[in-house]
């Protein structure tokens, strides 16, 4: 199981934005999955086993907390004001801003397919829904990326926009690791 934590951590931060929120999701799930050892079904994929605990103690949170709003006069000045212009150059922080900005099943989607690296049929598996849903969250999740960036239709940064940059990188670094070990393995 402890193979796995470093692909759940880039996910949840994925789903979540937050690291601090990732790690409570992903510590949360480690306790699931191990009460539920005795359901885990021998030959088949840890992971996505995991990922599936990972997606619906996500969910369940997102509903608990559907009707409680956090106001941040930061962010509310920054989506009241006008992005800056194409002339910036695109920085990973900017792909981090742009992707939170993404319907939940979408962002859930193409990280699954894009950064988790799993396939369709995986990745429809762990969300619960047909294959074609998936490809078509995952087209749409990209071609509003694209737009966004092409436009330069992205949220504004931040004073902790260094924290994001970082955070990314980390992930990144994680899923990297994660991938060459499974590939050595």
């Amino acid at each position: 199981m402890t193979e796995v934590v470093p692909h759940l951590r880039a996910f949840a931060r994925g789903l979540c934005g937050r690291p601090d929120l990732a790690d409570d999701l992903v510590q949360e799930t480690l306790l699931k999955a191990w009460a539920a050892q005795d359901r885990f079904e021998p030959g088949t994929s840890m992971r996505a086993w995991t990922f599936v605990i990972l997606r619906n103690a996500y969910l369940t949170d997102m509903r608990r907390n559907r009707f409680r709003g956090e106001y941040d006069e930061g962010v509310a000045e920054r989506i009241l004001t006008a992005p800056a212009g194409q002339e910036e150059p695109i920085h990973l922080s900017d792909l981090h801003r742009a992707l939170l900005t993404l319907p939940p099943e979408r962002r859930e989607a193409l990280l699954l397919v894009g950064a988790g690296g799993f396939s369709y049929e995986e990745a429809a598996e762990i969300c619960g829904c047909a294959v074609g849903t998936i490809k078509s969250r995952v087209g749409r999740a990209r071609a509003a990326l694209t737009e966004m960036l092409a436009s330069g239709n992205i949220p504004r940064r931040s004073a902790s926009d260094e924290a994001a940059h970082r955070a990314i990188l980390d992930e990144l670094e994680e899923v990297a690791a994660g991938n060459l070990a499974s590939t050595r393995g």
